[in-house]
């Protein structure tokens, strides 16, 4: 895997450069600022990169504006943000169009390294990983729960699919039976009122919708 850096705290990029190293990924550049992030993705195009939210020249969200910037302009870049906080409204922009190549961790969660590392994995290929804390935390905001109508088992199962899990994931985690989840993933569609068009994922549509309900 070809992996670009940002990360503005030198001995967390530094680990994650050896860490990568060790694993056998190709780590293209490792850059401390949102600007070099972009040239360095726009020089590279690397298969993933991994970004902190704030970095200079502002130390705020520059970071994830550089994030969205690489999904707008380079989509075929996998990006897995990383950060201590849980930015709503971002989490949200970066699954809205094109949702597969996108990741958003809780910084502690680099400290379990084959968690992290199967994020990284499931980004470049092409799939979603998103820290159940950040999930959890999205789905809890609101007044008014959009989502009522739906099982204490299906919002179960919703939760796991944002998180990038497949049928087998979820089966896994919720210990239940594949069958049981397909199940449950159709019953989630249905009540969300999901359109069958070709061309359209229902499940990237069902975890869209829930992020962007609980992030109004």
């Amino acid at each position: 895997m070809r992996v670009i850096l940002a990360d503005d705290a030198t001995l967390l990029r530094e680990g994650l450069v050896r860490l990568l190293a060790e694993e056998g990924h190709q780590v293209l550049a490792a850059v401390g600022d949102a600007p070099s992030l972009l040239s360095e993705v726009d020089r590279h195009r690397p298969d993933v990169a991994v970004v902190d939210v704030r970095m200079p020249p502002t130390h705020t969200d520059d970071g994830l504006r550089a994030a969205l910037e690489i999904r707008q302009r380079f989509p075929e870049v996998g990006v897995l943000v990383l950060s201590q906080y849980v930015e709503k409204r971002y989490a949200v922009e970066l699954l809205t169009g094109d949702s597969a190549r996108v990741g958003y961790l809780l910084k502690d969660r680099v400290v379990q390294v084959d968690e992290f590392l199967d994020a990284l994995q499931r980004v470049a290929g092409g799939g979603v990983a998103f820290d159940p804390e950040v999930v959890r935390r999205l789905l809890s905001s609101g007044d008014r729960d959009p989502l009522a109508d739906l099982t204490p088992r299906e919002r179960d199962v919703l939760e796991q699919m944002a998180q990038g899990c497949t049928n087998a994931g979820v089966a896994a985690h919720l210990h239940i039976s594949q069958s049981a989840v397909e199940k449950h993933a159709n019953a989630i569609f249905d009540k969300l009122d999901l359109p069958r068009t070709t061309g359209y994922s229902r499940r990237v549509l069902a975890v869209l919708h829930y992020l962007e309900s609980a992030s109004a």
